[in-house]
């Protein structure tokens, strides 16, 4: 048991507010970021094709967003694993 209180509702604040703009600027990312080419506009337009419940399929650009979490996530984990190595840390 901690001896002050307060403490816990510190860390609590400190987890879901960075939680809650991560989720925000992720959003956003998704929604109006991506590269842009000569034919973003039409690939983001045209239609390919049509399912139940008014789906519809596009062939659009990839979100920036997406490519630097995904470029992000694979760094990390090649440095994670060459930290350990040359660090011999035991996992």
């Amino acid at each position: 048991m901690r001896f002050f209180h307060l403490l816990n509702f510190q860390h609590f604040i400190l987890y879901v507010f960075p939680t809650l703009a991560f989720m925000l600027v992720f959003g956003v990312g998704l929604a109006y970021s991506h590269f842009k080419t000569a034919d973003s506009e039409k690939r983001m337009d045209e239609i390919y094709g049509n399912y139940p419940e008014n789906i519809q399929d596009r062939n659009a650009p990839f979100p920036l967003v997406m490519t630097l979490i995904i470029v992000g996530t694979l760094l990390w984990g090649f440095f994670y694993i060459l930290g350990n190595g040359l660090l011999g840390v035991i996992i």
